[in-house]
């Protein structure tokens, strides 16, 4: 049982780290969804869907993209690093 809670707690701790942008929550604050934004960038949904899921990270190229599509400054859409501790 330790061994499994302590690979829980590993997971999380690696889940929490890899939340570097916040491109679902700004997509919840505006009533969009992650198909529209895909729509909008002419990207698949799936990429768009990891993004947003923070397995793979956007090129800057397209964090300014979606900062320009969704009218916000492009720091609302990336964690602070004091944030993350990275």
């Amino acid at each position: 049982h330790l061994c499994t809670c302590i690979s829980v707690i590993i997971m999380l701790y690696y889940h929490h780290m890899a939340a570097i942008n916040k491109i679902k929550i700004v997509l919840v604050e505006k009533q969009r969804t992650s198909k529209w934004l895909a729509e909008q960038l002419g990207k698949s949904e799936n990429t768009v869907s990891r993004w947003c899921s923070n397995k793979v990270q956007p090129s800057l190229e397209n964090l300014i993209e979606i900062a320009k599509i969704l009218d916000i400054d492009i720091h609302k859409l990336i964690t602070s690093t004091k944030e993350t501790g990275l």
